[in-house]
Order: C-alpha cells, then structure tokens, then sequence
C-alpha cells in the first residue's frame, strides 16, 4: 500500500514532463511559424506607363494623360493584377507623379480600393528600401517609366541585364520575388497588345 502513492507520485511527475514537453514543442512551433511568416517573399510587380496622349499642339506635353490605347490597357493590367495571389492580392500600389503612371495603375486601385503611393522617379533607391521595410512579405505594384525600371529591378539584385525598354514598348510585366532566404528571381510577362518592334 505504501508503494501506491509512491507510484502515484511518479505518474503525476511523468504527466507533468509530457505536458511540459508539448507546450515546449508547441511553443517552438508557433514561433517558427511566426519567424517564416515574417520572413515571407516580398513581391514587386514593375510595368511601365501604359500609351500616352501625344498632343500636337504641346498642351500637356510634359505631363500627357493616357491616350485611348492606354486607357485600354491600364484596364487590362487592372484585370490581370486583380486577382495576382488568390490568397489575399496586391497590398499596396506605387506611382511617380504623373498623370500617365497615376491613370495606368488606377483602375486597378479602384478595383482593390488601395490608394496610389506616391514615390520621387529621382529617388529610386529610397522606394525600394521604404517598400521592403514597410511591406516585408507583400505583393506591391509599382509602376514607372522606360528609362526608370530597368535600375529599380537591378537596384534589387534580381538582375542586372533587363533589356531597354523602346519608346513604343508598353507590354511588360516585371515579377521579382525576393525570398527571405536565397537568391532574388526576376520574370517577364507580357499583357494587352503586344509590342512589335520596327524592322
């Protein structure tokens, strides 16, 4: 009878170990859990202005609006980028302070109700670095110009031999993932209608 509560004692003790031991366990988990969720991939989509008006009398010609072409297709990269991550979509939208970067991303801030950040076209680096501090494991669009994109993707590391962009070149979409872990990844697609260079 003595050795009842001895043993007693010992199952209690055992009990409370196990017990112990999977809240340890338990607590490693959700903190990794947390850690990886922190450490998530940022993704950057990048396009160009869409077409813009080319006025013949210079009204505007500093700041032209989008022309009809470009309107259509601001309204095709709005249905393109709509549903980008099936989980939870594009988090945040970036401009320079044109009328023809402000309307190409537009109707897809419209559709998201996100409202258009806007970044100095000068001060490309101060952009990038705001962005991954601020949206660490997000989904941004950002949107610039021919001669400002190809630096933004290589300021990124993702790669240093993006292509020019051509005057009359409107159709690309830059997808740059930028892992916690690894090496940066950069994708081209192409939306709306397509480019065709002069022969």
């Amino acid at each position: 009878m003595q050795n009842d509560p001895e043993k007693l004692n010992k199952r209690r003790k055992r009990r409370r170990r196990r017990i112990q031991v999977v809240i340890l366990y338990t607590a490693i988990a959700v903190g990794l859990a947390w850690f990886f969720e922190l450490q998530a991939t940022t993704t950057i989509i990048f396009v160009r202005h869409a077409e813009k008006e080319v006025p013949g009398d210079m009204t505007g010609a500093d700041d032209p609006a989008l022309s009809a072409a470009g309107r259509a297709r601001a309204a095709e990269l709005a249905r393109q980028l709509v549903d980008a991550d099936v989980v939870a979509g594009v988090d945040a939208i970036y401009s320079t302070p044109y009328k023809r970067t402000q309307e190409t991303v537009a109707p897809l801030a419209d559709a998201l109700q996100l409202p258009i950040n806007i970044y100095d076209a000068n001060d490309r680096q101060t952009v990038l670095d705001d962005i991954l501090k601020e949206h660490k494991g997000k989904i941004i669009v950002i949107v610039g110009h021919s001669n400002t994109l190809p630096e933004l993707i290589a300021n990124l590391g993702a790669s240093k031999k993006v292509p020019e962009i051509d005057e009359d070149e409107y159709d690309n979409i830059y997808v740059v993932s930028i892992p916690w872990f690894g090496k940066t990844k950069t994708i081209r697609l192409r939306y709306g209608k397509p480019y065709l260079p002069a022969s």
